[in-house]
Parts: structure tokens; sequence; C-alpha cells
């Protein structure tokens, strides 16, 4: 008896990828845009879901993705809005991927716009594209100022770049336009936004973007 060995190898990128394209399919087809909300942990992405909710929730319908490894406490806070909202365990799986937004993307064929959250993390995701229309990746002040220049590729590939909690960058030590300066020089197309969330300073910037991708 002759032993065979058999090697199979899935090029997970490759497949992300045409799960991706399936997902820009569905969204196309269906009219509706869809925001990949990229950030930290701590950053505010759930905050700025929350308050983006309370803003145009009554001229948007809105559809809501939660990807954490356990999304329980978010889940939480979102399921309180009238909105369609699912929630992803990534487990030990530090971003979402395609294939992960493909099992849940048919709930939101009637909606106007879905957020997406991603991983807090500012290296995994960059490399999945998830079918969106529009990446954001948000950072706070409180990360350091350093932390655009340290994470090149993620602001990179970014349509938005939010810097949140700008009100306490003198108690941290931070200086907002390096920060500022640092996101233009990797990416001079991206949308740059000073924002605080707990003040509302800014907040107005991103909800007209919003606004205008659905009109």
């Amino acid at each position: 008896m002759h032993k065979i060995e058999i090697e199979a190898e899935i090029d997970l990128i490759a497949e992300n990828k045409r799960l991706a394209e399936e997902n820009r399919k569905f969204l196309k087809e269906k009219g509706i845009k869809a925001i990949n909300i990229m950030g930290a942990i701590g950053s505010g992405k759930t905050l700025l879901i929350e308050k983006t909710l309370d803003a145009l929730g009554k001229e948007i319908k809105f559809g809501v993705i939660l990807g954490d490894v356990v999304c329980k406490a978010d889940h939480e806070r979102i399921k309180k809005y009238d909105v369609k909202v699912e929630p992803i365990n990534t487990g030990k799986e530090c971003h979402l991927d395609a294939h992960l937004v493909n099992h849940v993307i048919d709930v939101f064929d009637d909606v106007d716009l879905i957020l997406i959250e991603n991983v807090g993390n500012l290296v995994c995701p960059v490399d999945f594209d998830l079918g969106e229309n529009y990446r954001v990746t948000m950072v706070s002040v409180t990360e350091g100022d350093d932390v655009v220049g340290k994470h090149p590729e993620i602001f990179r590939l970014s349509d938005v770049i939010i810097i949140n909690k700008i009100s306490l960058a003198e108690a941290v030590e931070a200086n907002i336009e390096k920060m500022i300066q640092d996101a233009k020089k990797i990416n001079g197309r991206a949308i740059v936004m000073k924002m605080d969330l707990k003040t509302g300073e800014g907040f107005e910037d991103w909800i007209n973007f919003v606004r205008n991708l659905v009109e």
C-alpha cells in the first residue's frame, strides 16, 4: 500500500476578497451603504454609533453589525435603539472578515445604511475587506499623539480619520496638530475630523458626512 500525502492550502485573503465582493454586490443591488468603523479599544466606536443613531435615526434607516471578541456589552448598548442589530462574537480572532459579515448581511436587506463596528484593534482589520463602501478609523488623543504614525497602514486605507477626545489633549500632553499632520502625510485623500463625543465638538461634521451618503 502506498502512502499518499495531500497538501491543501487555502488562500484566506483571496477567499476573503471573493466574499467581500459578494457582500459588495448585495449592498449595491439593495441600494445600501456600509461603513466599517475601526479603531482601538476605547477610541469611541460604540459611542459614535450611539450618537449617530440618536441624531439621524428618524431620517435614515440604520442597521448595525457589532464585532468583538465578546459582544454582549456593546449589544446591550445598541439594542435599546429601534434598529436591526447583529452581534458577531469573534472569539480568538482580532478582526471581522467578509465571511463573518456574509453570514448576517441578508438581515439588513431593507435598511439605508449599515454601521459596522470592527474589533478594537489598529493592526488586524487592515487586510480584511468586508465589502464596505467606506472605511473609518477612530483614534483618541489618550492613545498618544504618535499613534497615527505608528499604524500607517490602517490610516492609509481609511476614507475618514477621526481624532476623538480632543478635550483631553492638554491633560495627556497630546499634540492634536501632529496627529492631523501625520494622518494627512499618510493619506492625503482622507477626511480628517477633530471630535469630542462627550462635549459634542466636531460631531456635526460627522453627521453631515453620514447624511450625505444616503441623499
